[in-house]
């Protein structure tokens, strides 16, 4: 195996660091805008080397597939660049992977009841290309989506005879501290990404209805989360999870909410309210005295680069963050089940042992999973597949070994206890 990966980032340096470790690949070429930034990621070990790389350019991509030899690209930055990443990995014959799929566009009349364009419909709509080649493109294997849809593929097989909602639930009870040792507000995720997540109309799934929309942060819930984090608010946000899942498990509902914490979405709402949070450029005067005139700006972009490199923020960041499925419905004894599968990392943890954040760790770290289970054969396939097409159990035992164990939290059994 030879990986091509495009994005040294907060998390794409994470999964070099993480696949330093492992022996199951001959070659990675670390690819990046900023060569010095992918240059810093591949000088953890002599497997890598870096290379330059224009993400919005699939020929781009297609070039050093060629040029390498590649097998299997990664893609680690933005989704607004999926498609040209995920089409040049095709024109260069190799496998693909991503932690976030192709965009999604809001009904043009009707946003928050109907559907428009989905997450993934761009790369679905291509399914039939990729399996007709005999490659497999491997889509949503982050975190989130990626290690909840491995948990509901788990819950199917092992836990559940019926399963009535597939509930992802991701909360976090992470600070980041400033130089005055308080809290500041400074986001431990892509700022960008975020913003396209939780300001779009939340996709839910039911049986009866198909996929429909609602408002941003709506069905507001308190949930519980486990390890000392504690309980967190969450609302409905758009995320791929709630589109795969229901492609390859028989559920009842499908939903997705975040624990966003009141200041984050209050943060959010302004920013939809100024219209800061629009990708579209606008014209502003250049501030450049040697370029008169007005600029192109990308309003989004200008929120991204005022913000702290979340990848940078490890040092200054404490606390936990979980990302988990509940899942409710019938057992394997047909009895009623509520069961959480999740997984937490204590960002102490990953910086110690790996020098990175826990939130870009934790999500770097499936893919790397992912890869190794491709590579020894143990997952096979071809087409656009989501987690939920393979096995779950062999990418958890994996998981495990890795050193970053899954939990599971049985509420029928907290009850007994209780009582």
């Amino acid at each position: 195996m030879r990986i091509l990966l495009v994005g040294a980032g907060g998390v794409g340096g994470a999964f070099a660091a993480i696949a330093a470790r492992r022996d199951f690949y001959e070659a990675m070429v670390v690819a990046d805008y900023d060569l010095v930034r992918a240059e810093k990621a591949a000088s953890t070990d002599p497997r890598f080397q870096a290379a330059q790389v224009d993400a919005s350019d699939p020929d781009s991509v297609r070039a050093l597939v060629e040029q390498h030899r590649i097998t299997h690209v990664m893609n680690a930055v933005d989704p607004r660049f999926v498609m040209p990443i995920f089409d040049g990995a095709a024109a260069g014959g190799a496998s693909y992977l991503d932690m976030a799929m192709s965009l999604s566009k809001p009904h043009p009349t009707a946003p928050y009841s109907e559907c428009g364009v989905k997450l993934g419909d761009e790369q679905f709509a291509k399914a039939g290309e990729w399996e007709q080649a005999g490659r497999l493109a491997l889509v949503g294997i982050g975190v989130e989506p990626g290690l909840s849809d491995v948990f509901a593929r788990y819950a199917a097989d092992h836990l559940f005879s019926e399963i009535d909602e597939l509930g992802t639930r991701d909360g976090a009870n992470l600070e980041v501290i400033g130089d005055d040792g308080e809290p500041i507000f400074a986001p431990s995720f892509s700022i960008w990404t975020t913003i396209e997540e939780c300001l779009n109309p939340p996709v839910v799934y039911e049986k009866d209805r198909g996929w429909f929309t609602t408002e941003p942060f709506s069905e507001a819930e308190v949930f519980d989360f486990p390890e000392g984090i504690g309980p967190v608010e969450c609302v409905n946000v758009e995320h791929e999870e709630v589109l795969l899942m229901p492609r390859w498990v028989d559920c009842r509902r499908a939903t997705f909410k975040y624990g966003l914490g009141e200041e984050f979405i209050g943060v959010l709402k302004t920013l939809h309210v100024l219209g800061v949070d629009r990708t579209e450029p606008v014209q502003v005067p250049s501030s450049d005295p040697d370029r008169r005139g007005l600029v192109a700006v990308s309003p989004r972009d200008v929120v991204a680069a005022c913000l702290p490199d979340p990848a940078g923020l490890g040092d200054r960041m404490r606390g936990k963050t979980c990302a988990g499925l509940q899942v409710t419905g019938t057992g394997k004894d047909g009895q009623p089940r509520s069961t959480y599968l999740y997984h937490v990392v204590d960002n102490e943890w990953s910086m110690r042992e790996y020098g990175h954040q826990c939130v870009v760790w934790q999500t770097a770290v499936n893919p790397v999973v992912a890869l190794e289970l491709l590579a020894n054969g143990t997952w096979q396939g071809s087409g656009v597949l989501g987690p939920e097409a393979f096995d779950a159990v062999p990418f958890l035992d994996l998981l495990t070994e890795y050193g970053s164990p899954w939990g599971q939290r049985d509420d029928q059994a907290d009850d007994q206890a209780d009582d």
